[in-house]
């Protein structure tokens, strides 16, 4: 008897570490030691173990077992180690002969069934970037591994079965009798497609429809201030459809957040089309940004990544919730610091927030009907901050619902055509802003845009006079200039002019004007 070895994936966040597994039986009294900080729900893993083993027909050894997880200092945490734990500690005692270099990500069941773990997907990312693509996974996580790329997957339903491979006495092996774990080969049925919400369902509102194709062209985010009924979710509903889809990259990104946030066998597929994320106002910080015990998880902002986080009345949020927002629409990632540990997750979305003009909702046009005071009103809108609200590209006022609007024989165009013109806008700038790294007007940086973008002085003179008058900022500044570009990337040309500047600028309204 020697030392067993086997491999196995800690991940930290969306990054996975490769970590070796090795065990030893020593001459001493019956112990299980486990080393490597290893977190209570890994030391659990101990009499998991133990049970699967017994159960599988390969007990452990009754002497002393200590196994070894490196590196030391790295926490592993959960229940991804179960399986490499056990075949590294059969290896030990000489019942199996596992090859060198392959990766095992399982849990363990007490009868020596293998089941599918939450974010098997970057795991197995993890393990290919390192240069080990032969993984072995629970049946039910079949599917979702094998979405990696040069990923060569090798599913199993049980301990059991593992062992016969791996070289264990065919006579001593038992197999369960019955397999409750789904695998990947008895999927439940597909449910049924869901249609897309259709932007012709929206009755009026072209203003409204023109600023949600803009902010689906550049990748902006969106304020849309209005009345009860005016449309405003409808039209937060509707900006995914006209997104683009994913592309290979953003796929395997997406599907990877959500690996860790789904039921563990869900997850058959890549995700193509941009997610949208709608918590409810009474959502708090970590739920939206991210956090828990132990290391933290992707909360509902890195769940839309590539997609929208729609924030319906959104004074009604804490405050601080909403500015914990402000670094990812800045950065693109969520950074979530916690006494166990420190997790990164990209956050990459559009924002879309939707409000009432006054808490009765009444305050637009004339604001006969509203019972607000001027103190209630500011203190209602001023749950939004001024730094928040400057990050938001388009601020617009929706205007009530008329009766002409709703018995109109016309209806807009669909989502389809409207998408179809996205889609040019975006391969246009894709084209034009390859060269620098970047994908969508949105990331622009003000360097570029007052320089090699920089548009001639009578195309930005509404904006020096905004400035000026100090209803503009430096970085409204900046902003205005890129939707002014999306603007001019949806009318096919090459560069916006005054008119393009003047409908971006009117695309930030102030909220006031609700």
């Amino acid at each position: 008897m020697g030392v067993g070895r086997a491999l196995g994936v800690a991940l930290v966040g969306l990054n996975g570490y490769l970590v070796e597994v090795e065990a030893d039986i020593g001459q001493t009294l019956p112990n299980f030691v486990l080393l490597g900080l290893p977190d209570s729900a890994l030391n659990e893993a101990r009499e998991r173990i133990r049970s699967a083993a017994h159960n599988s027909g390969l007990p452990l050894s009754r002497r002393k077992l200590t196994v070894n997880l490196i590196p030391a200092s790295l926490p592993k945490r959960g229940t991804g180690f179960d399986l490499a734990i056990a075949i590294a500690s059969l290896a030990a005692a000489g019942d199996l002969r596992p090859p060198l270099g392959v990766v095992f990500l399982a849990e363990l069941g007490l009868d020596g069934q293998l089941r599918p773990l939450r974010g098997v997907l970057p795991a197995v990312m993890a393990a290919v970037r390192a240069g080990r693509p032969d993984v072995v996974v629970a049946s039910g996580n079949a599917q979702e591994a094998s979405l990696v790329p040069g990923a060569r997957v090798h599913a199993y339903s049980s301990l059991g079965q593992l062992a016969l491979e791996l070289g264990a006495d065919p006579k001593a092996v038992e197999l369960p009798s019955a397999d409750p774990v789904e695998t990947a080969s008895q999927a439940p049925p597909a449910l049924p497609l869901l249609s897309v919400p259709d932007l012709r369902d929206v009755a009026g509102q072209s203003e409204a429809r023109a600023a949600v194709e803009v902010a689906a062209a550049g990748a902006h985010h969106l304020l849309l201030v209005g009345s009860p009924g005016a449309g405003k979710t409808m039209l937060a509903e509707r900006l995914p459809g006209v997104l683009p889809d994913l592309d290979d990259e953003g796929a395997m990104e997406v599907t990877a957040i959500h690996s860790l946030s789904v039921d563990p066998a869900a997850q058959r597929s890549l995700i193509r089309r941009p997610p949208f994320e709608s918590p409810h106002h009474t959502a708090s910080a970590p739920a939206i940004i991210g956090g828990g015990s132990g290391v933290p998880r992707p909360g509902a902002a890195s769940r839309a990544h590539r997609g929208v986080l729609f924030l319906d009345e959104a004074p009604e949020y804490e405050r601080r919730v909403l500015d914990s927002l402000r670094q990812p629409l800045e950065s693109g990632e969520v950074v979530v610091h916690r006494a166990a540990g420190t997790a990164a997750y990209p956050a990459r979305f559009q924002l879309v927030l939707a409000a009432n003009p006054c808490p009765c909702g009444q305050g637009t046009g004339k604001g006969l009907e509203c019972t607000c005071t001027a103190q209630a009103k500011r203190r209602y809108f001023g749950r939004i901050s001024g730094p928040l609200l400057d990050r938001v590209d388009i601020q617009l006022a929706v205007r009530k619902v008329g009766a002409a609007d709703l018995g109109g024989t016309s209806p807009g165009e669909s989502t389809a055509e409207v998408a179809a013109r996205v889609l040019r806008a975006r391969a246009h700038q894709a084209e034009r802003l390859a060269p620098y790294g970047l994908e969508t007007n949105s990331q622009v940086p003000g360097r570029l845009l007052r320089g090699r973008f920089r548009l001639d002085a009578g195309s930005t003179s509404s904006l020096e006079r905004a400035m000026t008058a100090n209803t503009l900022t430096a970085r409204g500044y900046d902003r205005v200039l890129r939707l002014a570009w999306s603007i001019a990337d949806l009318a096919g040309l090459d560069r916006p002019g005054a008119d393009e500047v003047g409908q971006a600028l009117l695309l930030r309204q102030p909220v006031a004007a609700a």
